[in-house]
């Protein structure tokens, strides 16, 4: 799972039955302040995790994007540069539809 927000990026590595194996973020790898929030701080935290999936013999990955920072695609770009096999990609940013409706105006 991608989770790509204005200041950070972050990625979680799980197994089929939703353990999480790794996790890491571009604050992890040392990027600090601004430059967490950079597609360069997203490709090493796709590169990161693109490396440890390999070493451990996994091939074929799904991908949940999630999030409304500049991230995501740089850091899907470097999982398939590192040699893995992306099988498909869900998008599951929450979208706002306005919420409950308002309560009416008091007469008095």
């Amino acid at each position: 799972m991608v989770t790509s927000t204005s200041n950070n990026t972050m990625a979680t590595l799980r197994d089929s039955n939703g353990h999480t194996l790794v996790w890491t973020s571009a604050g992890v790898l040392g990027f600090r302040n601004s430059r967490k929030s950079t597609t360069i701080g997203a490709q090493a935290v796709g590169e990161y995790i693109g490396n440890y999936a390999r070493d451990k013999g996994i091939h074929r990955v799904y991908i949940r994007v999630k999030g409304l920072g500049f991230g995501k695609e740089p850091c899907i770009r470097a999982l398939g540069a590192c040699g893995l096999d992306i099988l498909f990609i869900i998008d599951t940013t929450p979208i706002a539809h306005n919420g409950c409706r308002r309560p009416r105006a008091r007469r008095t």
